[in-house]
């Protein structure tokens, strides 16, 4: 008789974060929910990691609205399961314990039967509170290790033996859980490493627990390391559906039922009922863009290991912000924030933090400017590191930080952190006039002033790339309509002519510019017109000022996440006058003179490029 192998699918997290950097309409994907149940899948993953945040940052969904509607097309009986980073829940930064409870509590409240609870850093500290809130508030516990392939010449732990460690100390800490799961985020473990661990684990838990391996496709291994899990003892894998599987994301159903073909195990599935599925799903994400580094594998992973659920998000911040060009450098870059900060896993939030002091040390010279992350993780405010990150790294992120290094429990700095917790999420709505209920509470306390916005009705959808079908079709057909001086025309193109407002030229198209040609047929100059924006605020100005002028310009690409000045405001050299946000990051500007805010040409919440004019001082 065949050994049935579990399965959890990830199409709806997971597969989700890993191609769309998790920007995905609630309401586009539903009827996939439905077709996956009719197909027989009772266990999902369905929602937490970057699909909590994600929803308040670019779809303007509400997550907790979307947890309530997967169960109820799911249906009653299905195992919902979501992902929680320990003390971070579903956020980059950590929080306090009664954040952490009150997390479990409304995902327990909104439907959710089961989360994977993780610490990137291995940290078992960091898995006590949050394993016994998600335990007390009624909801299975499925601890997690977290695994990865070290790059090439770097040891120190990543091993068998560490794993080992890991789980032993989970277990001598009395964590509650129901199941335990290694997760490997980049796909990077060696299949041998994924035996021995399982086995190890198997004999250290006992006949009767589930054990569960997760992985990614992106280097290529995850089938062999799933067959390597399942020969070791494992019970449970994770299996995405097209067209989110294979490449940064799972395997498919289709191709482990394939893989295990004519040995002694078996899915379980009516294989053309998941075809069926797929097909429907399929047909929900037709419209969304597909990034090509989603869907293959990447044989250079192992040299930078990036997580397939942060290698798309990332790409998309870059293409959010003009930036993609430097993805190469920054991806190369990032081997070396893996060996100087302490191995922690390369899962979010620490990849986060990987990627971002990458891409700082592209953009403005090797550790220069640390970014918060990953100071944070170097000088211990995470929790502790593996192993002790680089003493000079740790040297320069004390010293543009201005923090200490410290061994104290995570949960203890944020219980004494007065921005942090309930009372200061409470504050924050009381602020904004906003009703406090719990879910708001929580909201504002994992998303800050991106949350706030969202609750006050300022934020909308943004960054979703999606196409519009009567859009496509146009310009299929060759149709636009076209502005020019305030005047609209009814542009159609072809291949020998354009036809304007009814009337047909012959056309001609070449690359560049004919400087002589266009000089002979240039009409007299007419009086310029600025470009209408839509999309920019009013520029709000105080009276002319007697002094020189300075325009202070955007640095680089971002959004404008806070203003602390307003108009007729006097400000000092190097005050603080604006905090952009790029990568996930907080950038400062400093305020260049002495002065007076004579302009403001941006809002928050809006979207800037570098050099964009952002205020004026006088």
């Amino acid at each position: 008789m065949k050994k049935q192998v579990k399965f959890m699918c990830t199409a709806f997290r997971d597969g989700f974060q890993s191609v769309y950097g998790a920007r995905v309409f609630t309401k586009d994907f539903m009827p996939a929910v439905a077709a996956a149940r009719e197909a027989g899948i009772t266990h999902f993953e369905a929602g937490g990691g970057a699909r909590f945040q994600a929803l308040y940052f670019y779809s303007n969904d509400d997550a907790f609205a979307m947890m309530d509607e997967f169960r109820k097309v799911a249906g009653p009986d299905a195992d919902l399961q979501t992902l929680s980073r320990g003390v971070n829940v579903v956020g980059l930064d950590s929080q306090p314990r009664d954040i952490i409870k009150l997390h479990a509590q409304m995902f327990k409240k909104h439907g959710m039967s089961t989360i994977r609870n993780f610490d990137a850093l291995n940290d078992v500290n960091n898995l006590i509170d949050s394993g016994r809130a998600i335990h007390e508030a009624g909801l299975r516990h499925e601890v997690t290790v977290t695994m990865m392939s070290l790059p090439p010449k770097v040891t120190g732990a990543h091993d068998p033996d560490f794993y080992e460690k890991v789980l032993k100390s989970i277990l001598d800490a009395g964590i509650p859980f129901e199941s335990v799961c290694f997760k490997d985020a980049s796909g990077t473990s060696t299949p041998h490493t994924v035996f021995e661990t399982v086995k190890r684990a198997r004999k250290l838990l006992g006949p009767d627990m589930n054990i569960v391996f997760h992985s990614h496709d992106t280097a290529g291994c995850c089938i062999a390391q799933y067959i390597a899990a399942l020969d070791a003892g494992a019970n449970q894998v994770d299996l995405s559906m097209q067209p989110v599987s294979g490449g940064t994301c799972q395997p498919d159903i289709l191709t482990m039922w394939h893989a295990l073909r004519g040995t002694d195990y078996d899915l379980g599935v009516d294989i053309h009922k998941i075809r069926e599925a797929e097909n429907v799903f399929m047909d929900c994400m037709k419209d969304y863009f597909m990034p090509p580094e989603a869907q293959k594998v990447n044989p250079e992973i192992p040299f930078f290991p990036l997580p397939g659920g942060a290698l798309t998000a990332n790409t998309q911040m870059l293409r959010d912000n003009n930036l993609m060009d430097k993805y190469p450098k920054i991806v190369e870059a990032m081997g070396d924030t893996v060996a100087k900060g302490g191995f922690g896993t390369s899962v979010t939030p620490v990849s986060q933090f990987y990627f971002q002091q990458a891409f700082n040390n592209v953009m403005f010279g090797p550790w220069k400017k640390i970014a918060e992350g990953y100071g944070k993780m170097v000088l211990g405010y995470f929790g502790k590191t593996p192993v002790a990150p680089d003493p000079e790294v740790v040297k320069a992120a004390s010293e543009q930080m201005h923090l200490e290094p410290t061994t104290k429990k995570v949960v203890d700095i944020n219980d004494e952190d007065p921005t942090k917790g309930v009372k200061a999420a409470t504050k924050m709505l009381e602020d904004a006039k906003l009703p406090v209920t719990d879910e708001n509470i929580f909201i504002a306390a994992s998303c800050k002033e991106k949350g706030i916005l969202y609750l006050t009705g300022k934020s909308k959808p943004n960054g979703i790339r999606k196409s519009d079908p009567k859009e496509e079709a146009a310009k299929k057909a060759g149709e636009y309509t076209v502005t020019v001086g305030g005047k609209a025309y009814g542009v159609k193109i072809s291949d020998t002519q354009a036809t304007v407002n009814g009337t047909a030229y012959p056309l001609s198209v070449k690359y560049g510019l004919d400087e002589a040609a266009i000089a002979t047929q240039a009409p007299a100059p007419a009086q310029a017109v600025a470009p209408a924006q839509a999309t920019a605020p009013a520029q709000v100005a105080a009276p002319a000022s007697s002094g020189v002028a300075t325009t202070v310009s955007a640095p680089m690409p971002g959004l404008i996440l806070r203003l602390n000045v307003k108009v007729g405001d006097k400000v000092k050299k190097n005050q603080i006058i604006i905090i952009m946000e790029a990568m996930k990051m907080e950038n400062e500007i400093y305020s260049p003179c002495d002065g007076t805010i004579t302009k403001i040409n941006v809002a928050q919440g809006q979207q800037m490029q570098s050099g964009d004019a952002l205020l004026t001082i006088a």
